[in-house]
């Protein structure tokens, strides 16, 4: 599990721009499914197939990222950010420019502080004032390299360890879903399983869980179950009342998130997650959210609706490119996915 979740995560790709991790789950989940296919909207499809009910299991492939929307006279960068930044963590990194020759690094500078005026060095870096510099001459130079409006830019972040477990890295969200997904599948290819199963790596789900909702159309599940990160409380800054959850304890079954406005959870499919982790003595957490939405939010709504809800692991500091995950989270994850799709039966 190690060494897929680094596999994952050092690899690049940002909402619509999802084809080298698509490289990657094609390549690790063929030994497997039954069949492979990329739909219109860039996601992949990989089909286990059986008999009896179906089951929808959606890990979004993409990374939060930035655009390039202008090329200055000397050859700096201007952009756009693709997803949901929190404007601070982007100062001073380091980054991977993909351009249409290859990619080349480069980093995001704005006005040092030296030459600010008191008010301003009060206030938070916004990334309008920030540009990426790749060392050009100019917008020739910049042009020449294969840089043009459109490029898209990922942090230069490399997986590393820490102690007891953890690991640190960028992309977690949500390349620990697919590194989750891929071991579930390896699971449940060496296990007697009836059901029909979909693994989905879905395209575009940081802005606007797009890809989910196209291919939960297409495919018109039984139950569905997106796999994702969500927000612990065990780290300073942070209170229980905020988030009661623990990286190390296990996997998180999502009851509700957004306080309802996302999905509000199939009670049905919340007591086979949690019957089946007792009964096989698997550790898990649940969650009642009050922040952002996953993929399971366009699935349920989709055509008549389709039961789901959200497996997670707990990691901190998300949305940043040095995200915190326990690696046993991960393993608990994968476990549950493997032993519910054997009970599934029991169940629907």
């Amino acid at each position: 599990m190690e060494e897929l979740i680094t596999k994952l995560s050092n690899a690049h790709g940002i909402s619509g721009s999802e084809g080298n991790i698509r490289n990657i789950l094609e390549e690790e989940l063929k030994p497997y499914v039954d069949e492979m296919r990329t739909d219109k909207m860039g996601n992949l499809i990989a089909v286990r197939k059986g008999e009896g009910p179906s089951i929808m299991l959606a890990a979004h492939m993409d990374e939060i990222g930035l655009m390039v929307k202008y090329i200055d006279d000397n050859g700096f960068l201007k952009f756009v950010k693709i997803g949901g930044w929190y404007d601070p963590t982007l100062h001073s990194q380091r980054v991977i420019v993909h351009t249409t020759k290859g990619p080349i690094p480069g980093v995001i500078g704005s006005k040092p502080p030296h030459v600010m005026k008191p008010e301003d060095r009060k206030k938070p870096p916004e990334a309008k004032d920030m540009f990426i510099d790749i060392g050009a001459k100019d917008k020739e130079d910049a042009m020449n390299m294969g840089i043009i409006v459109g490029t898209p830019v990922s942090m230069d972040r490399e997986v590393k360890k820490l102690a007891n477990g953890k690991i640190t890295g960028k992309a977690f969200d949500n390349r620990a879903g697919c590194a989750i997904m891929i071991d579930a599948m390896r699971q449940i290819a060496e296990l007697d399983i009836k059901a029909t199963i979909y693994a989905v790596g879905t395209v575009q789900e940081e802005v606007g869980l797009k890809g989910a909702r196209t291919s939960a159309f297409g495919l018109d599940p039984d139950i569905a179950i997106a796999i994702d990160t969500t927000i612990p409380g065990d780290h300073p800054g942070m209170s229980k009342n905020e988030s009661s959850l623990d990286t190390g304890k296990g996997g998180v079954i999502t009851i509700a998130d957004a306080a309802g406005r996302g999905i509000i959870a199939s009670p049905q499919v919340i007591k086979w997650l949690i019957e089946t982790a007792e009964k096989n003595e698997i550790a898990y957490q649940t969650d009642v959210g009050d922040g952002g939405t996953t993929d399971a939010t366009a699935i349920h709504l989709t055509r008549e609706g389709i039961p789901s809800t959200v497996l997670s692991v707990a990691t901190r500091y998300i949305h940043s490119p040095v995200e915190v995950l326990d690696l046993a989270d991960l393993q608990s994850c994968s476990d549950l996915i493997a032993k519910a799709a054997l009970s599934v039966n029991d169940y629907f």
